[in-house]
């Protein structure tokens, strides 16, 4: 194998400007110069990186597969740039394969190095530079690491205070409930008492207790919702029943009524349950036993609310953070979306309206539901960051051709078009000092593009940024 060129042709060559003669006797020794036709493929991302190319003439494309297509990454004439194994001074670099393809785009000549046997000889010639540019790119590799973790550990931080904030609400509703239904039990069995004490027989103590099981379950029942104003002319209506009939503490036992679906018709009924000989016998007592019915069933169902949150919650967490799973499955993203919606609860204020806009018809897709739910906090932390408390943020869900589309947009200020493009670098974050590491769209890319096979695109003016995500509907090779 030789190159058959002369040492001037190359230090024409500005890698080779610098080689000393024995160096550049070498490199042509070592070497070959290859033509391709137009159109013809140098090589293949994937492939065994087995060559070093250095373009001597001609037009030459690189590409890169992104999302199942293939995405043109840099177009070069340019006599001298070099392509294919570029990093073959790491060992593990000549293991991973060609990081792109490339193509010819007119007729071109270059001049191929083995990786291998270029490595050997690189490492001999410059052992310091070696070192140094093997430093780099470690030291760089494990900073990214490093920074990647911090970054997950503060959307982490982040998304714990908000589950905890969301857990201490009906955590502390049904502890409150708890307190008071004890009062209520008391006060009902005293009640009870009383009635069994007075002149109630035994035909008026089963009718009151047949309307205390009724009124119980129309607790538990769907009520229709009440307006403020209609709530509070259903209480004065119910005081002033109970005053003109003459039952004591009327301003609280109205309320209790009005919210457990009682209307005067039913006060009517427990009074006719309880005259003897047209007297009305026990009113008072059967009033407030029966208030005590229906305020204790409205706190037990306070209590399976606030359960119920909590379990739902947790069911999130658990959905969210993907234990119990196989990391590598086929995934109904609704699922993920929805976990994480709950996660920021907290952040999702009075100032701030979610829209979900779901397509129920979307088939499930091969992925790793763990890193996706990333991508998701990810992408909804941004966007709420970016309203700043107050907006509109819309989840979309819907299928591009052969690809499924899950859209994360919001109503912020948007993102300028000079570092639009710049957004999906490592480290880079239009947020202010300590608020982020510029990783969280950087980590977003690698999780959607690496490891999916998909594409995260972004695109944005004042009042309508969108994030895509596109997701390939079948397994990927």
């Amino acid at each position: 194998m030789s190159a058959n060129m002369t040492k001037d042709q190359l230090r024409e060559l500005f890698l080779f400007t610098e080689l000393t003669d024995e160096q550049l006797d070498w490199i042509d020794e070592h070497s070959d110069v290859v033509g391709f036709g137009a159109n013809a493929e140098v090589f293949a991302e994937g492939e065994p990186a087995r060559c070093f190319w250095v373009l001597l003439s001609g037009t030459i494309a690189t590409a890169r597969t992104i999302g199942g297509d293939r995405v043109e990454t840099a177009r070069t004439d340019q006599v001298g740039v070099y392509l294919g194994a570029v990093t073959f001074y790491l060992e593990e670099s000549l293991e991973n394969g060609y990081a792109s393809s490339a193509r010819a785009v007119t007729d071109v000549r270059l001049l191929a190095l083995p990786a291998g046997e270029f490595a050997m000889a690189f490492r001999k010639w410059f052992p310091m530079a070696v070192h140094l540019l093997q430093g780099m790119v470690l030291g760089t590799r494990r900073g990214q690491a490093i920074t990647g973790q911090r970054e997950r550990l503060l959307a982490l931080g982040k998304l714990s205070a908000g589950l905890t904030h969301e857990l201490n609400n009906p955590a502390a509703a049904a502890a409150r409930a708890t307190s008071t239904l004890r009062d209520r039990v008391a006060g009902m069995r005293h009640k009870l008492a009383m009635l069994a004490e007075g002149k109630l027989d035994k035909d008026a103590l089963l009718a009151l207790t047949g309307l205390q099981e009724e009124f119980a379950d129309r607790v538990h029942s769907e009520l229709a919702e009440l307006s403020s104003v209609a709530t509070s002319d259903l209480e004065d209506e119910l005081t002033d029943w109970l005053e003109d009939h003459e039952v004591g503490g009327s301003w609280d036992l109205a309320p209790v009524f009005v919210a457990g679906g009682l209307r005067i018709a039913d006060l009517e009924r427990v009074r006719a349950a309880t005259r003897i000989n047209g007297v009305d016998a026990s009113l008072d007592g059967a009033m407030r036993w029966l208030a005590y019915t229906v305020e204790t069933e409205s706190l037990l169902r306070e209590i399976t609310d606030s359960t119920s949150r909590i379990t739902a919650l947790v069911g999130a967490a658990k959905q969210y953070s993907q234990l119990d799973r196989a990391p590598f499955q086929w995934l109904n993203v609704h699922e993920g979306l929805k976990a994480t919606l709950v996660m920021f609860g907290a952040k999702l204020g009075k100032g701030v309206t979610l829209v979900k806009d779901f397509d129920r018809t979307l088939p499930t897709v091969p992925g790793y539901p763990a890193e996706l739910n990333q991508v998701w906090t990810n992408l909804i932390d941004n966007a709420l960051a970016a309203m700043a408390g107050s907006g509109t943020l819309t989840v979309r869900t819907a299928r591009d051709e052969d690809r499924l589309l899950v859209e994360i947009a919001d109503t912020g200020p948007g993102i300028p078009a000079a570092i639009r493009k710049r957004v999906f670098e490592p480290f880079f974050t239009t947020k202010g000092v300590g608020e982020g590491t510029g990783l969280g769209l950087d980590v977003s890319w690698r999780v959607v593009v690496n490891r999916h096979h998909g594409d995260l695109s972004v695109e944005s003016e004042p009042g309508n940024t969108r994030f895509q995500v596109r997701l390939p509907l079948t397994e990927q090779p």
